[in-house]
């Protein structure tokens, strides 16, 4: 960046660069942001009539397009500059643009908390960096994201630099390997790694002389006097295959091979899921509307590790000790319960034999608090509690520790944390959303906001749970390092003040290979295509197509005029974030939107009085008054009911039927489910380009990226694939076949869920290796738990026991 910054400032471009910063300062504001700045950019090149190239190809160019926020003050001016994805370089220039130098990420620290006027000369620092110079790091920013393969490749290496450590690595390993105490895979009659080698081959000439088929139990009693124990497979064709692994692991490791073996290791039995604010529960209780998501994902995940579980211990033999999976999904009793099934302490999940809802309560420091539910943003004070309350509640259950604890968001991701360093489980770490990208200068108003939102908590919460996680899963790129044109959400951890609090130096290392991009799936047992006619239920289809279209309920608003124009269907909480009062202004705009389609929403509340809280409130009151500022009676129809899972699954379905769309408006969306379930039912998807859901969508291909800023352009654009689908009979069905295809191939739970097990076991492997620098992390983690954590916690516990 120095020599660009120089390139701007030795020549006439610095007059450009001078204008660009009188244009903005005259807005009478000291921060900027990279839209306002490039939008100053642009105005600059329009009024002095540039050529395009000097907006795309200048110096001053590239200098805007890598500058994502400027700082004003009375003598210098700081950019903070992206050169790349996942790295960021701060730079001062004087104001009569002479000099420049690069500054440390605290000095930009300081100069914010004096813009707010919350500086003090004295604050805690955090910084993780140096926990993180002992262990390998990825050099690429566009293998971020792939920490398995990038681990793969590493330990393999290590091999090759000291083939007799690994030996005794993968000897360490498989010997303690146990199962509440029965040993699998090796007993002590195998001492050593060399021991192991030569054992290894033995075993490999006395399978041979069995049958394929022959069960494992017939020749036991064999295997035993060589040294090993049940877990290598439930025949003699599964045992050859995985010692043939572990023989050639040892004498040609290759990244392949390593991953080969491991995923056929029984090495996870027991799993807890940790999803603590959510109203978890069955069909009718899946989350309130900030948490339906997360309670959908977790409730598959669940059942897909299960059943997947049965099926690889199955495969390992261990039926033959009779060991069989559990999956615990680990949430919050809510005596208050509402008439659902909250406040029962357990639960079966339904498509499973070993898996259940276990739900324990809030430890009752005011019960007109902790009975109800409460707003994820209230729930820190009980964690630590109901970690300590729930260790015993599992370990009763279980019959044993845990071998993997998955959190989700930054409440259920600490009690993980909390877990995990008790239990010595493998922590995993899935954030859905992290609330401070959402929230614009969140951090540096963070005290304005405490009230509300208790961010101080929060934020430290994330910051100990992301560090701690043996390894963490996204559900795309963008969630981890964003895009050129936007900071990710977990780098938005990676330097930030909290004025008077604390300063983060240095919060989360981007290029750990413990961030690992895994999708989750569709359940598609349930959301399946329009075209399985075979599969529907005929009854099923007339009733939701006339709910969607003619049925009159009081949860219902509007009617249309031609129920044969082609359907816009969108379907989403009314969170403002989720941006649907913008479709609906989008299509009261549009009249030749309104004489070719009609709208169907599907929210779950239709009136304002029925909201959750008043941000939600207004946005209902907002798509009211738009409906009739538009006057799009005839031509929408709202319905403000939750729908079961099924009549869900059956209304994208009864769209695809009459050749509609999908249209996801958000402002922003880290990943997108609602997208998924409308593209493996079959409907032409247009959503949002901003968040993850640009890597599902391959623009033009199997859907469509709209700018949901940009009304005009949005709905040109699906104008335009009306008249292409009027052009080119094919049209539509092409889309909608390339959308299914894209689903079954890429997002589904049988890939994530044998990626997730697989990471599990290897890193837990590689913590064993790595346990010292591992140990000084968490040593630290627990200080700024006890020192930060702790208190301000307790300050919303005080304002709880006032109420």
């Amino acid at each position: 960046m120095n020599n660009l910054i120089k390139a701007v400032l030795t020549s006439d471009e610095a007059l450009a660069l001078k204008e660009i910063i009188h244009t903005l300062s005259t807005s009478d504001k000291q921060y900027f942001l990279k839209n306002e700045i490039l939008h100053a950019f642009v105005n600059y090149c329009n009024q002095f009539q540039k050529p395009s190239h000097f907006y795309h190809s200048s110096s001053i160019g590239k200098l805007i397009q890598y500058t994502h926020e400027l700082i004003l003050d009375d003598s210098h001016y700081w950019f903070l500059l992206r050169p790349w994805l996942g790295s960021q370089e701060v730079w001062r220039v004087s104001a009569d643009l002479t000099t420049s130098e690069q500054m440390s990420p605290k000095a930009l620290l300081e100069v914010r908390d004096r813009l707010v006027h919350r500086y003090q000369t004295q604050i805690l620092e955090i910084d993780v960096g140096p926990f993180y110079k002992t262990s390998p790091s990825i050099s690429d920013p566009r293998s971020i994201g792939q920490g398995l393969p990038f681990l793969n490749r590493y330990l393999c290496n290590e091999v090759l630099a000291d083939s007799q450590y690994w030996l005794d690595v993968l000897f360490d390993v498989l010997h303690r390997h146990q199962y509440d105490g029965i040993p699998l895979l090796i007993n002590d009659r195998i001492r050593s790694g060399a021991q192991l080698s030569y054992r290894v081959k033995q075993a490999i000439k006395l399978i041979n002389q069995r049958s394929p088929n022959e069960p494992y139990a017939a020749f036991h009693a064999s295997f035993q006097e060589l040294g090993f124990e049940p877990g290598w497979g439930n025949t003699a064709a599964r045992v050859r295959e995985t010692l043939e692994l572990l023989k050639r692991l040892i004498e040609d490791p290759e990244p392949a091979i390593l991953e080969a073996f491991v995923s056929r290791i029984p090495a996870v039995f027991r799993v807890v899921l940790v999803s603590i604010h959510g109203w978890v529960g069955q069909e009718s209780v899946v989350g309130r509307p900030e948490t339906t998501g997360q309670v959908v994902y977790v409730l598959e995940q669940a059942r897909s590790l299960e059943n997947k579980l049965q099926e690889e211990l199955k495969l390992a033999g261990l039926d033959f000790l009779g060991i069989q999976p559990q999956v615990i999904i680990l949430t919050r009793l809510i005596p208050d319960c509402e008439g659902t099934l909250c406040n029962q302490r357990l639960e079966a999940i339904e498509g499973t034999k070993n898996a259940w809802i276990l739900r324990i309560p809030f430890q009752d420091f005011n019960p007109t608090v902790t009975q109800r539910w409460m707003s994820k943003f209230e729930i820190w004070p009980y964690l630590e509690y109901f970690a300590l309350d729930a260790e015993r509640e599992l370990l009763t259950r279980l019959g044993g520790k845990p071998n993997l604890i998955i959190g989700n968001y930054s409440d259920g991701n600490l009690v993980a944390f909390l877990l995990a360093r008790r239990l010595k489980a493998t922590q995993c770490n899935i954030a859905h959303s992290l609330e401070k990208p959402k929230y614009l200068f969140s951090n540096l108003y963070w005290q304005d906001l405490e009230e509300q939102y208790h961010f101080s908590a929060q934020f430290t919460a994330d910051l100990i749970s992301m560090n701690a996680a043996d390894f963490i899963i996204t559900s795309s790129y963008q969630e981890i390092v964003g895009s050129p044109d936007s900071f990710g959400q977990y780098e938005s951890y990676k330097s930030f003040t909290m004025p008077q609090l604390y300063h983060v130096i240095d919060g989360i290392d981007l290029f750990s290979p413990k961030f690992n991009r895994i999708p989750p799936g569709v359940n598609e047992a349930v959301f399946f295509p329009y075209t399985q006619t075979e599969r529907r239920n005929a009854g099923d289809r007339n009733r939701i197509h006339d709910l969607l279209l003619m049925q009159e309920d009081p949860n219902i608003w509007g009617h249309l005029d031609d129920v044969d124009r082609r359907p816009i269907f969108a379907i989403g909480s009314t969170h403002v974030s989720k941006n649907l009062s913008g479709l609906v202004e989008c299509f009261g705009r549009s009249k030749a939107l309104q004489e070719r389609c009609n709208l169907i929403l599907v929210t779950t509340q239709l009136h304002s009085q029925d909201a959750l809280n008043a941000e939600e409130a207004g946005e209902l009151e907002k798509l009211h008054a738009l409906i009739h500022e538009y006057q799009l009676d005839g031509h929408i129809r709202w319905l403000g009911m939750p729908l079961p899972n099924n009549d869900l699954a059956e209304a994208y379905r009864v769209i695809g039927d009459r050749n509609g769309i999908f249209v996801h408006f958000a402002r922003f969306e880290s990943f997108g489910r609602v997208v998924l379930e409308a593209m493996v039912s079959g409907l032409p998807t247009f959503a949002t380009q901003f968040g993850g859901v640009s890597e599902i969508i391959q623009e033009g291909e199997n859907g469509f990226l709209i700018n949901p800023t940009d009304l005009e352009e949005t709905a040109q654009k699906i104008l335009d694939f009306l008249d292409e689908c009027e052009t080119d009979g094919d049209r539509w069905q092409t889309i909608s076949t390339r959308a299914i295809q894209r689903v079954h191939e890429e997002y589904n739970w049988t890939i994530h869920t044998n990626k997730l097990l697989l990471l599990s076991k290897l890193y837990s492997f590689w913590n064993y290796i790595n346990q010292d620098s591992r140990a000084a992390l968490s040593r630290y983690l627990e200080a700024l738990f006890f020192l930060l954590y702790k208190p301000r916690a307790a300050t919303v516990l005080e304002e709880h026991m006032r109420r």
